[in-house]
């Protein structure tokens, strides 16, 4: 409720009334006056009440009176009274109803009570109520109130002295309160006070107004009272404390700075009187030393007195804090004097409070700005801001060196004070002592440096100087100073002084930052800067530089507590960032330097930091005085956490890496991760000192070149600790995040680090030459980091990262060292690759070119392991980049296919993944120029020699590639027509001519002949595998694919690639080594066919002819339409014959292959409206070609003369020029005469038998049976096409080929496999082929013309050539050869080590003679046969093995001779008995009585292991020579000539009567005897004896003759066989004699059935008078003892039962 509302006005009208009653009742007996005033009073009160509406104003206005009863009553002096009184004063102040004049009447009231020793409390307490509620109270009365609290407080009364202490206080600051409201309700009003004079009167303030006055007078006062002078203003003071009064003065200037700075009177008297007062009272401790102050000094004042000096600082503070600007020069000496309490000389109090008064000054970086401004950058001026800090570092180092000197107490008394004071002296209780042997068992805080221990205390927060000596103001003697309580201020002081300027810095540095963008953003508003506020700030640090660093790096390593040292280590971080920022070089590397060394261990040799810190040492010094950077102490206790080995080339043993090492490490990296952007230079400092921490830890770089724990290499070197290995991953991976961080650096900053990585890189390439130790490969690892971060700008970093990688690393000696080169070569284009460019790299070639040229570069690099890290890399680029490398493709493929034969299988296996992965996948999206690469890489790996199988592969990837040119053909040929024109526009601007393999052909076109010209490489490439391989690739190309060339392109793919290709393949053959080739390598057997590099080679000429065979045939019609086909048909001729002549019997065999494939071909269509189009509408496919060097063609063929006229001369006149329709059909004559001639060459050449030599010379080469088998078989497919001008001559030609290659023995280990078993007679293959081929003429001559068949008799001749070797088979030049006879000999034929076998020729011999036989069944009645003798020769030609019989090599033989015979004749003898006339035939009849005679009556012996039933059906064929005799000759012997038929008969009488054959046994007798012939000759012999159709009487004679001579020898034998059979008795007759008389009877026994048969007129009387005759001695044989001759006997006497008849009765006319 507030003092005016009515309620409140209404209460206090009562309260006072109620005051005045209740003073009226104390009153009224002692002090009558004083209640009659009381009671006036209560009716004055009413009535104002009553009166009034404003009642307080009223009030106010009559305050005097109403005041009057109680001032009255106080001076009752009754304590009762007085209290009532003074609480009815307050009350009315606290109303404010108290005027001017009341007031100084109170005052005066209390006065008098002071003066009394009355209420003195309640004194104090009225008199503050009466200043603070209002402000009627000036001058003299004011000053009279103030002196009175000053009294009071002097009393004897403790509390009062308090209490009036506090009021003084409350009531100074009133007074300037009062005055700083004054200056608010005046302050628009503005008046120009006049100019202050030099020397006024202190008195005359007639400019200020009356609360500025009272304030002036009062401040003046105080003045005059500290420096112990009488006061002007507070009169009646009676006694006053220096204390007390300073305590004043600095809660005014603290609490009022405006009214000194706003008000010149007042700032003069800051200026005047304060400034010389505080001088003038710091003397005695300017002047004091320690130690020389004597006891007996006179004057105690010249003693320092820690109250008066403490408070004096405080002053100080407060005057340099708020007044600096006005009191610039009083300040310096201010600031010089702190300085010098600083000093070891002085009292440890001294020092301690003066540090806090640094302190204080340290948290306000602007006014330590202001220093700088007004001193250090001033000339001729202290530079006292360096000074502060170089004596606060100093003062630092001092603690360290003087040891608590004069100050015994220090050490162990504790007297009390702050808690963090306390603390710190039970810490210290403990003695130095104890700390110095073992720091580290103490958790307390603390600093150690040789040996002196200092613990560390919370003095403050941060950021605030909260001193501990200055606030002892109760305090009158010097406080004891614990231990470390100096260093720990000190130490706040130093990280405060460096917070706060660093971030005062930074904080305007980034707002000129934000301004400069607003700028960008508005130009138009033109804002200022300060100017020189750089300057300033350069001029602080560089002021401050030297002394932080000095004190920082001691007790960064005297500190042994973690946060202090995190906190030290802050400090240096900032000021060397700060540095950096501000461009200051020097104070950065030294600061990065000291941090640098901090983690290092101690002594460690780092030439990058000694030399800097050299250079520091001679610069710097502070005020005259060198500052010691120190180097670590190495008898600091520190915990070891690792034990390493140092990075050096000579092994120096091991380094121990402390906690505190790896906490300085983490800052580094913390220094380098933020402010990289201002490192500049010093990375190298920074960097250098993180690889050999790196190194000592044992970090090893992983992927990435994120470094990780990993094992050491050599020897025991790294020890780590538990305590150091969980940090190792936080390291590493702040030790990536810093690379990583490398992004957000400038494009300086960026390559002040990659320069800084390279240098450092090429000092561990130099490290490591010459030794295997393993290398240092942080700054490689790094520099591949930092690149992979910065893939945003890589232009601007790739080549110094990727070239000083390429050429100092990659290249190194040293294995690990290259392996990372590579590593990160590789990772960076990869990652380069795989990064989203902007724009992409499919739109920006140049980079992407750029960024794959270092993998190419990689490829001159010689060493293995790193053409295989490209490899790897390359292969993985496919994998993830290959749809998009666009114009990249020709380098990356030039990378792949940079493979030498010196590199080992395993590079030249990852290269040839690469391609087939570029094969499989890639082709499509490939620019199509591309594509030749593509061939030729593949190639090269066709040709390497490494591994067969990659070869083998690879020529398997170009049918890949080709079937991909077929399928992309149309788009394949439009790009590359697109980029053609445009080469073509570029060489024409240049000027020069096109340069691309085999121009002018189309491009398209040209990639086939690329592609060809390498497969043709390969097909000559030293291992046959691969030939094989690239032959069959090459021509299933060129068939499937080649209908996409166009014509002219043809014509190179014959000459240039197939030609040449042949050509080299002919010559590697024949010059070929014939040396046996042992194994293939490792255990691979080697068959005995590809045993010598000339198989081998053979093998591919095999192919390779083949496959232009091929083309030829397939490709015919598209060939024949090129100018040049005769020319090409005349040269594959050649190569197939050289080929078939070759001595070489695969090679020979195939190119007869070769040579029926190009002849098994029919006459093209002749249809120009067939263009190539249509074949590829046929699905055949499309071929590329290559370029081959050598010219032409083969050799070519010599010919005497023209086709044209060879076929002119065959079809006689009728041929005089070929119809215009026909040139093609005569062109293709042509053809196969040169076919014919090749074949003959062949032919004669192969079968020719070797001359001169003996038999015991192995002839150089014989031919094969398979390659005469194939050259005959050729024949009749060549023949179709030529057989309109075959001739005579040709034939002959022909002839002396076929029984040339039947000649032809085989070799004795060949011949089980062609010879068939020797129990079955076949024909080879051969002789199958020979038959054929004349039966095919056989056949063209039938159906042919007539004129043809004048080659009837040649064929016969031939064939009858062939009979005969049945029985005398061919020679082959004077080869000795064995013969395979039949089965007889076979077995021993196995065993015989002859190296010919010339073949069974039986079979053969005898399917001639089959189709002799058919052949003469055919051709009997031409002409020709007849007149050229053919049956005679026939006949002629059969004598032989009718002749042998049983003499023929085989049994078969003389069979087959005579069922041929019989067919023959069966045919011929008709037409020689038609042309009998002619006489044609006459010398046929003898050949063939010799023939019959020969064979019937055989020289030869059966052998003796022939069966009976063998002997009879040898027999049964004799019989049906006989037989035919009877029925083909004899009944026609009118027509032949009488000589032959008088033969005849006498064969047939000599083989009715048999003559004995010694060799029988026994049993055998009667079968051997030939009987069925004889009895058939003897038959034949009666038959036509008794035939009545004899001719002429002379035949009749012959025979009847010939009978009586046989019966006259039956009855000669039947007559000796009786008579030697008596005489014999016992003893049996010999064999011959038996088997005699057995013959003699079946003859008669047969001669018995002819007679029954015949007619009885034909048979003459006396041959039956002579059979009768022969009855008798039949009789007389019946005594014989021999069974058999008993059974032949019966048989004999049997028919004579038809001569039994009764004798006739001659009846002659019925009579007998």
């Amino acid at each position: 409720m507030s003092t005016s509302s009515p309620e409140a006005v209404k209460k206090l009208l009562e309260n006072m009334q109620t005051d005045l009653r209740s003073l009226s009742m104390e009153c009224k007996k002692k002090f009558p006056p004083v209640k009659e005033a009381a009671e006036s009073g209560i009716v004055k009160i009413k009535t104002i009440a009553a009166r009034n509406s404003d009642i307080l104003a009223t009030l106010k206005e009559n305050s005097s009176e109403v005041v009057q009863p109680f001032l009255m009553g106080c001076g009752t002096k009754e304590p009762k009274i007085t209290q009532l009184c003074l609480a009815a004063i307050q009350r009315l102040m606290s109303h404010e109803v108290v005027s001017e004049a009341a007031a100084g009447n109170i005052i005066n009231m209390l006065w008098q009570l002071m003066e009394n020793g009355l209420e003195e409390l309640k004194l104090l307490q009225t008199v503050l109520v009466l200043l603070t509620t209002n402000t009627v109270v000036h001058d003299q009365v004011l000053s009279k109130a103030i002196v009175l609290c000053f009294r009071l407080h002097f009393t004897k009364d403790n509390i009062t002295n308090n209490t009036a202490a506090a009021t003084v206080r409350q009531v100074v600051t009133v007074v300037f309160e009062r005055m700083v409201a004054e200056d608010e309700r005046f302050k628009d009003i503005v008046d120009q006070p006049p100019p202050v004079q030099g020397n006024t009167n202190r008195r005359s303030v007639s400019t200020l107004r009356p609360s500025a006055k009272d304030a002036y007078m009062l401040f003046q006062d105080l003045c005059q009272l500290v420096n112990a002078d009488a006061p002007y203003w507070l009169v009646g003071m009676t006694e006053m404390t220096r204390t007390f009064g300073l305590e004043l003065l600095e809660s005014v200037l603290n609490d009022f700075p405006r009214v000194f700075l706003q008000h010149q009177e007042f700032s003069f008297l800051l200026k005047e009187r304060v400034c010389p007062l505080v001088i003038k009272l710091f003397s005695p401790n300017i002047k004091f030393r320690q130690g020389n102050s004597s006891a007996a000094s006179p004057a105690p004042v010249e003693k320092p007195y820690f109250p008066i000096c403490m408070r004096l600082l405080r002053v100080v503070s407060v005057l340099i804090k708020h007044f600096y600007s006005l009191l610039v020069t009083e300040c310096e000496i201010f600031l010089s004097l702190l300085v010098k309490f600083l000093d070891g000389e002085k009292p440890q109090w001294l020092r301690a409070v003066a540090v806090e008064s640094v302190h204080r000054l340290c948290v306000q970086p602007h006014l330590l700005r202001s220093f700088c401004l007004s001193y250090d950058m001033k000339q001729h001026s202290t530079k006292v801001f360096r000074d502060i800090v170089n004596a606060l570092g100093s003062f630092i180092q001092s603690l360290f060196i003087v040891l608590n000197t004069g100050n015994p107490a220090a050490t162990n008394t504790s007297t009390g004070g702050s808690g963090a004071q306390g603390a710190a002296q039970g810490a210290a209780q403990g003695g130095p002592g104890a700390g110095g042997q073992g720091g580290s068992l103490t958790t307390q805080a603390a600093f150690e440096y040789r040996g002196t221990w200092i613990p560390l205390m919370t003095v403050s927060v941060q950021g605030s100087a909260k001193a501990t000596y200055l606030e002892m103001l109760d305090k009158v003697e010097p406080p004891s100073i614990p231990e470390g309580y100096a260093m720990s201020v000190a130490f706040s002081a130093l990280l405060d002084l460096v917070r706060g300027i660093t971030s005062m810095i930074e904080r305007a540095l980034a707002k000129e930052e934000e301004e400069a963008v607003h700028r960008e953003a508005n130009p138009d508003q033109n804002t200022q800067l300060e100017p020189g506020a750089h300057l300033v700030w350069e001029e602080m640090v560089s002021a401050c530089w030297c002394g932080l660093l000095a004190a920082l790096s001691l007790l960064l390593d005297a500190s042994t507590d973690e946060t202090a040292t995190e906190s030290i280590l802050k400090a240096e971080l900032t000021v060397a960032a700060l540095c950096g920022r501000l461009g200051l070089v020097t104070p950065r590397d030294a600061f990065i330097t000291a941090i640098c060394k901090a983690s290092l261990p101690p002594h460690y040799a780092l030439t990058v930091l000694s030399s800097n810190t050299a250079n520091l040492n001679k610069a710097y010094s502070i005020q005259g005085q060198s500052v010691q950077i120190i180097s670590s102490s190495s008898e600091s206790h520190q915990q070891v956490v690792a034990v390493g080995q140092p990075l050096s080339v000579q092994p120096q043993g091991t380094v121990v890496l402390t906690a505190k090492n790896i906490q300085c490490m983490r800052t580094l990296l913390n220094l380098a991760h933020c402010h990289g952007v201002v490192l500049g230079t010093s990375w190298q400092l920074v960097l250098a000192t993180l690889q050999h921490l790196v190194w000592i830890l044992g970090l090893k770089p992983g992927v990435g070149g994120a470094l990780k724990p990993g094992r050491a290499v050599e020897g025991p070197s790294t020890v780590l600790t538990t305590a150091v290995m969980t940090d190792l991953p936080v390291i590493s991976n702040i030790l990536s995040r810093l690379f990583e961080s490398s992004q957000y650096l400038d494009d300086v900053s960026l390559h002040h680090l990659i320069n800084a990585l390279c240098s450092l890189s090429l000092e561990a390439v130099e490290m490591a030459y010459g030794n295997n130790k393993e290398p240092s490969l942080f700054a490689v690892a790094k520099l591949l980091e930092t690149g992979l971060v910065n893939m945003n700008r890589i232009e601007i970093l790739w080549r110094p990262l990727t070239g000083h990688l390429l050429e100092k690393v990659c290249q190194h000696p040293n294995a690990r060292m290259r392996e990372w080169g590579a590593e990160a070569v590789t990772s960076l284009i990869k990652a380069g690759l795989a990064y989203k460019h902007n724009p992409p790299l499919a739109q920006n070639q140049r980079l992407q070119l750029l960024l794959l040229n270092p993998l190419k570069e990689l490829s001159n690099v010689l060493h293995a392991d790193i053409r295989q890290k490209q490899l790897e890399s390359v292969l993985q680029i496919l994998q993830s980049q290959g749809d998009s490398l666009g114009p990249g493709w020709p380098l990356v493929l030039g990378v792949i296919g940079a493979i030498r034969n010196d590199q080992g299988e395993s590079l030249i296996r990852t290269a040839f993944q690469c391609l087939q992965l570029v094969v499989t996948d890639f082709l499509p999206t490939m620019p199509c120029a591309g594509l030749q690469i593509v061939v030729d890489v593949a190639g090269s790996f066709g040709l390497q020699n490494q591994e067969l199988n990659i070869s083998l592969t690879s020529i398997g990837l170009l049918w890949n590639i080709s079937d991909y040119f077929f399928q992309r053909g149309e788009a394949i040929t439009q790009e590359l027509e697109r980029e053609e024109a445009a080469l073509q526009k570029q060489a024409q601007e240049k000027g020069e001519p096109l340069n691309r393999p085999f121009h002018p052909a189309p491009p398209f076109d040209c990639l086939w002949l690329c592609l060809y010209a390498k497969l043709g490489q390969l097909c000559v490439d030293p291992r046959p595998a691969v030939r094989k391989s690239a032959g069959q690739t090459m021509f299933s190309t060129i068939a499937a694919h080649g209908t996409l060339l166009q014509q002219p392109t043809w014509h190179i793919v014959v000459w240039k690639v197939l030609f040449h290709l042949l050509d080299c393949v002919r010559k590697s053959s024949t010059t070929a080594d014939k040396e046996k080739i042992e194994s293939g390598g490792g255990n691979i057997l080697i068959h005995h066919s590809r045993d010598t590099a000339e198989k081998q080679w053979a093998e591919t000429w095999v192919l390779t002819l083949a496959g232009v065979a091929r083309i030829f045939n397939t490709r015919r019609y598209l060939l024949q339409q090129l100018g040049d086909y005769f020319k090409a048909w005349e040269v594959l001729l050649d190569h197939i014959q050289s080929a078939a002549l070759s001595k070489n019997s695969e090679v020979s065999l195939a190119a007869l292959k070769s040579f029926q494939e190009i002849l098994q071909i029919a006459t093209p269509v002749k249809d120009s409206a067939m263009p190539t189009d249509a074949l590829a509408a046929m699905g055949v496919p499309p071929v590329l070609i290559d370029p081959l060097s050598a010219p032409g063609p083969g050799r070519p063929l010599l010919r005497s003369d023209s086709m044209l006229e060879r076929l002119t001369s065959y079809n006689g006149a009728e041929l005089q020029a070929p119809p215009p329709g026909e040139e093609s059909a005569l062109e293709d004559a042509a053809l196969w005469w040169s076919a014919w001639n090749t074949w003959y060459r062949t032919g004669t050449d192969s079968t020719r038998p070797p001359s001169g030599g003996t038999g015991t010379d192995r002839p150089s080469f014989v031919p094969s049976q398979p390659f005469l088998t194939a050259l005959v078989q050729i024949f009749p497919a060549l023949y179709q096409h030529i057989k309109t001008g075959f001739s005579m001559e040709d034939l002959r030609k022909l002839g002396v080929i076929l029984h040339g290659a039947v000649s032809i023995p085989i070799s004795s280990d060949a011949s089980p496999f062609i010879l068939p078993s020797y129990t079955e007679a076949v024909l080879t293959s051969l002789q199958e082929a020979v038959l054929t081929a004349l039966d095919v003429l056989q056949k063209a001559i039938c159906v042919g013309p007539e004129n043809l068949q004048v080659m009837y008799p040649a064929i016969f001749e031939q064939l009858l050539l062939f009979v005969e070797f049945s029985c005398k088979p061919p020679q082959y030049g004077k080869m000795e050869t064995k013969h395979v006879a039949n089965a007889k000999y076979n077995q021993i034929q196995l065993f015989t080590p002859a190296e010919w076998v010339a073949l069974n020729y039986v079979p053969f011999a005898e399917r001639s003679l089959e189709v002799v036989v058919d052949l003469y069944h055919k051709t009997a009645c031409h002409k020709a046969v007849i007149n050229e003798k053919v049956l005679q020769n026939i006949i002629k030609t059969l004598r032989m093995p009718l002749g042998l019989k049983y003499g023929c090599p085989s049994e078969s033989t003389w069979k087959l001779a005579v069922s041929s015979l019989l067919k023959v004749l069966s045919t011929g003898l008709p037409v020689a008995r038609q042309h009998a006339s002619s006489r044609k035939f006459d010398t046929m009849w003898p050949e063939l009585a010799n023939a019959f005679k020969d064979f019937l009556f055989t020289k030869s012996t059966p052998p003796d292991n022939v069966s009976i039933q063998e002997f009879q059906k040898n027999e049964a064929i004799d019989v049906e020579v006989v037989q035919l005799i009877s029925t083909e000759i004899l009944p026609f012997a009118i027509f032949i000539p009488k000589d032959f038929v008088g033969q005849i008969m006498a064969m047939l009488n000599k083989g009715s009567i048999h003559s004995q054959s010694s060799s029988f046994t026994e049993a055998e007798v009667d079968v051997r005897m030939r009987e069925e012939f004889s009895k058939v000759c003897f038959e034949t012999l009666l038959q036509f004896s008794f035939s009545n159709k004899v001719s002429t009487p002379q035949e009749g004679y012959i025979s009847r003759m010939a009978l009586s001579v046989l019966l006259k020898r039956s009855q000669d034998v039947l007559r000796r066989y009786v008579d030697d059979e008596r005489l014999s008795g016992r003893c049996p007759l010999p064999r011959q004699q038996v088997t005699e008389i057995i013959f003699v009877l079946k003859a008669i026994s047969t001669l018995m059935d002819s007679l029954k048969k015949t007619q009885p007129e034909n048979v003459d009387g006396t041959t039956w008078a002579q059979v009768i005759a022969l009855y008798p001695t039949l009789v007389e044989c019946i005594t014989c003892s021999s069974s058999e001759v008993s059974s032949a006997l019966k048989e004999a006497m049997g028919p004579f039962k038809d001569f039994m008849q009764p004798p006739v009765s001659r009846v002659q006319n019925g009579e007998s």
